[in-house]
């Protein structure tokens, strides 16, 4: 859907292929990511070479998103423990797909925590403050 709204070069585009590093903010934190999608920004295509890493010392990702898994815990992990490393990160927008609930949430990074800029539901435009120009709906992103 991204590829398609052709707001956002297919090649910052990163379906399941890459590794991001994260702070480890308690003890069974994992170090490292591999977000549903992200999108990089046009300095990571050389800064990463052949392996698809995000290093903790390069910026971080424009945006991730996760699909929420099924299951209590994983779906802690998702909306919990994810959401605190990605802000300790410093990634400015994080969406969550729950496929259960139908419905994308948005958060946009202030400060050091992430704030709700909605959830969203059918045919409801989904707002993101960093890809404004977007048109994309859950419906599309359930459809597809």
């Amino acid at each position: 859907m991204l590829a398609k709204a052709e707001i956002i070069p297919r090649q910052l585009i990163r379906p399941h292929s890459c590794e991001l590093q994260v702070p480890v903010l308690q003890t069974r934190d994992a170090a490292n990511r591999y977000p549903d999608l992200l999108i990089l920004r046009p300095e990571h295509l050389e800064m990463m070479g052949r392996r698809l890493t995000i290093k903790l010392d390069m910026p971080p990702p424009q945006l991730v998103v996760e699909v929420v898994s099924p299951g209590k815990a994983n779906r802690e992990r998702d909306l919990i423990r994810k959401r605190a490393q990605y802000a300790a990160r410093g990634i400015p927008e994080y969406w969550l797909i729950d496929s259960q609930d139908q419905t994308v949430t948005v958060l946009s990074l202030e400060s050091d925590d992430y704030v709700e800029v909605g959830v969203f539901r059918g045919e409801e435009a989904v707002i993101s403050s960093t890809f404004s120009e977007l048109q994309l709906t859950p419906r599309e992103i359930f459809v597809t």
